[in-house]
């Protein structure tokens, strides 16, 4: 099995593919990023030291606080960061590394629509 970017990119496209169909239109004007691991400014920004911390990020305007006025806003982003994740599925070692990519990938999209980390966690039991 391959854990390079390409396959995290496919698991991540497969998974956006299989959101309900009401999400969809909204997860389709996501970019998706995919990269090694977060840059040093998002660390920063987030008040990360380490950056095996984060295996995802949202970079956007949550759908439920986005306006009409809000003229050519920049798109959003949806990160996955590789080294981190294989990181965590090398520690776990209960889960499969396409379940974690999709979880990170659910997760992160879940912000998208304006979820917040708690709300997330109080849906999501893999957090627990």
């Amino acid at each position: 099995m391959h854990h390079d970017l390409d396959h995290f990119e496919k698991i991540a496209r497969a998974t956006i593919a299989s959101l309900p169909r009401a999400f969809r239109p909204a997860a389709d004007n996501v970019i998706l990023r995919i990269a090694e691991w977060p840059a040093p400014a998002m660390l920063d920004e987030l008040g990360f030291a380490d950056p095996y911390e984060l295996t995802g990020l949202y970079e956007g305007i949550p759908m439920t606080e986005k306006s009409v006025p809000d003229l050519a806003p920049s798109p959003d982003v949806v990160w996955l960061f590789r080294q981190p994740i294989l990181a965590e599925w090398r520690d776990r070692g209960d889960v499969e590394l396409n379940q974690l990519i999709a979880h990170v990938v659910v997760h992160e999209f879940a912000h998208h629509f304006g979820w917040t980390d708690e709300e997330i966690a109080a849906t999501d039991q893999w957090w627990v």
